[in-house]
């Protein structure tokens, strides 16, 4: 690998020893938006060019990696998190795509693919990250301009670092235990752009590393004023905290983050509610996502062209993504969130050509730009998610009174006819994550939701195919598969690296 250095890093696809590996050997070079490179030196010129390649990490958030049209950022892992569970159903096979995943089979295979995207992805955003954290403070500062936009990226490479490890400690590391020492192992802390071989830190020693990133992206974002919502600003490091606090079991903080997060952004009506999910910078309650812009598009390897209902592709057309029906019947006809289903598969007022498969429950939810163009906005976090946040926590630190405020008034939103929660306790709480799941439905949150959860995975009784599935139905929570394994190539490349128990 030390004979080949002058290489091209693509959107920051190039981290460590593994990477080194698996893909084309270009380390010398950034590119840091679709249309140029610049060589590392160049990249620390000047702070635009340093805002430069934050815009290009923002992109690699939705570009397609590895000449894989399933393995397109942000949007193909948030795919992954969803088939691996209960509530998002493949009614068939279709030809192929995340079928592995649905199986259970991508984690448990270290030279597999899927199991090593993961892995890729992230660290690849930690590495550039890292980049700009150790060479932000370098940078010329010829007027306070500069100075605000070399503060602002350096502090979006630390909301990156953390967003990563947030990502990649649940789903290569076990889960975090609240009120425990969580000892168990994570994975490495690379906190340098070098390719030293590292050992696994702990699950704490990780999330430790997390709130402390977390807290110096905010105080570089605060007061700070983004571009478009695909960067981060205060907000979406507070919702990032929310998220965080409430894995780790810090009810209080991520009470306090939840709330704080979603002021300003107000949920959203009935009608835009049922209007595609493609309106990113129009809807006010989406705090951070992804615009894919038309020029920039992939036909084949946006979210859309594999969570939408309309757009014109095989995979569409033979495996449109349905809802669990024993999940969608929980709720009401008078809750709005279940217009985005259609129980019995036909979307009449789709419109769509008699070449489309139809089966029941399948989802509305997202809607492509049109049956020729793929694109539809990625949603990373929306304020529906704050006001679910708070109502779990004050539900868990006991306080369903104040609780209920925030969940009546989200639900209420949802579902003009909805008098208020009458449960209590354990049934109330059940409430709250129902509700959570039928919100976020295809938005990656299920798997990780389950894992943190300490709860199996269970698809019985639902409109799951045992054939697509491969009858892998349940799962026990404390069976090892729920930890991806290391990928090989990191383990051939890394001797101090332990495996995760087959």
């Amino acid at each position: 690998m030390k004979n080949m250095k002058k290489q091209y890093i693509k959107w920051a696809v190039v981290l460590s020893s593994v990477f080194t590996t698996m893909v084309s050997c270009q380390s010398d070079y950034l590119e840091t938006d679709p249309t140029t490179a610049v060589s590392e030196d160049a990249a620390y010129s000047s702070a635009s060019n340093l805002a430069a390649i934050i815009n290009g990490m923002h992109r690699d958030m939705y570009y397609r990696q590895n000449d894989s049209q399933g393995q397109n950022g942000e949007g193909g892992i948030m795919i992954m998190m969803d088939a691996l569970a209960d509530d998002l159903v493949f009614p068939s096979t279709g030809n192929g795509w995340y079928i592995t995943t649905v199986r259970w089979q991508d984690q448990v295979n270290e030279n597999g693919s899927n199991d090593f995207y993961p892995y890729q992805f992230y660290y690849a955003l930690i590495r550039n990250a890292n980049l700009v954290i150790a060479n932000g403070p370098k940078v010329p500062v010829v007027d306070a301009s500069d100075a605000g936009t070399i503060k602002v990226a350096i502090g979006e490479a630390y909301a990156f670092r953390a967003f990563c490890y947030y990502m990649l400690v649940q789903i290569y590391g076990k889960r975090y235990v609240p009120g425990t020492v969580n000892s168990q192992l994570g994975v490495p802390l690379r906190l340098a752009a070098n390719e030293a071989p590292l050992a696994r830190n702990t699950v704490e020693e990780v999330y430790t590393q997390i709130n402390s990133d977390l807290n110096e992206a905010a105080s570089r974002l605060a007061g700070s004023k983004r571009a478009t919502k695909s960067h981060f600003d205060d907000k979406v490091i507070l919702g990032l905290k929310a998220r965080i606090a409430l894995t780790q079991g810090n009810y209080t903080e991520a009470v306090a983050a939840a709330k704080s997060a979603r002021v300003g952004f107000n949920l959203m009506d009935n009608a835009a509610y049922t209007a595609g999910f493609n309106n990113l910078a129009g809807n006010n309650e989406w705090m951070w996502g992804a615009t894919i812009i038309a020029d920039q598009g992939d036909s084949f390897s946006n979210f859309g062209a594999y969570m939408s209902r309309n757009f014109n592709s095989t995979n569409i057309r033979q495996s449109p993504k349905a809802i669990n029906n024993k999940l969608f019947l929980l709720f009401p006809s008078t809750d709005i969130r279940t217009k985005n289903f259609d129980p019995t598969g036909a979307h009449t007022a789709l419109g769509l050509p008699s070449t489309y498969a139809k089966f029941p429950y399948t989802s509305q939810k997202f809607l492509a730009a049109s049956q020729a163009d793929s694109r539809v906005d990625v949603p990373y976090m929306r304020a529906a998610e704050m006001y679910l946040i708070e109502a779990e926590a004050l539900a868990r630190l006991g306080n369903e009174a104040d609780s209920k405020v925030a969940f009546n008034l989200f639900t209420k939103n949802r579902n003009p006819s909805y008098t208020g929660s009458v449960n209590t306790g354990a049934a109330y709480l059940t409430e709250i994550l129902n509700s959570r799941r039928l919100e976020l439905w295809g938005e990656g949150f299920r798997f990780l939701d389950l894992k943190r959860l300490n709860q199996g995975l269970d698809r019985t009784g639902a409109n799951h195919s045992s054939v697509v599935t491969n009858n892998v139905m349940t799962v026990a929570n404390t069976d090892p598969r729920w930890e991806f394994l290391i990928p090989r190539a990191e383990i051939n490349a890394n001797p101090l690296i332990v495996q995760n128990p087959l």
